[in-house]
């Protein structure tokens, strides 16, 4: 009598919890329950593909600074001023076909053809 009690209540309860388990799937197979899987699993590799685009903008920055850096150096750029004295501009640049002029001329006449427009 106790064995066929047992094996009643252990195929009750393995009956119970097979039924429980295929309800849970079939919620997790509507389309209404599919679309929100889907739409969570965007929202996730979204936040995923933002963190490694920041992640590979800064290190993009960083390394982009420290090579402006190098270059700065190896140009002299970061090289305290000289020191400050009166410095003199440089000496105007002289144009030979101007004649040594430093400045154009522009005492030119304009004439106008009124036909010149048509």
């Amino acid at each position: 009598m106790f064995r066929r009690t047992f094996w009643f209540t252990a195929g009750a309860a393995a009956g119970v919890w097979a039924t429980t388990k295929v309800n849970r799937k079939l919620k997790q197979l509507t389309p209404e329950s599919l679309a929100a899987q889907a739409a969570d699993k965007a929202v996730d590799a979204g936040h995923r593909i933002k963190d490694r685009a920041v992640g590979f903008a800064l290190d993009v920055r960083a390394n982009m600074l420290q090579r402006e850096a190098e270059l700065g150096e190896a140009l002299g750029l970061d090289a305290p001023p000289p020191a400050e004295q009166e410095r003199e501009l440089p000496a105007p640049r002289r144009r030979p076909e101007l004649g040594g002029r430093t400045t154009p001329d522009t005492t030119y006449s304009l004439t106008y053809n009124r036909n010149e427009d048509h």
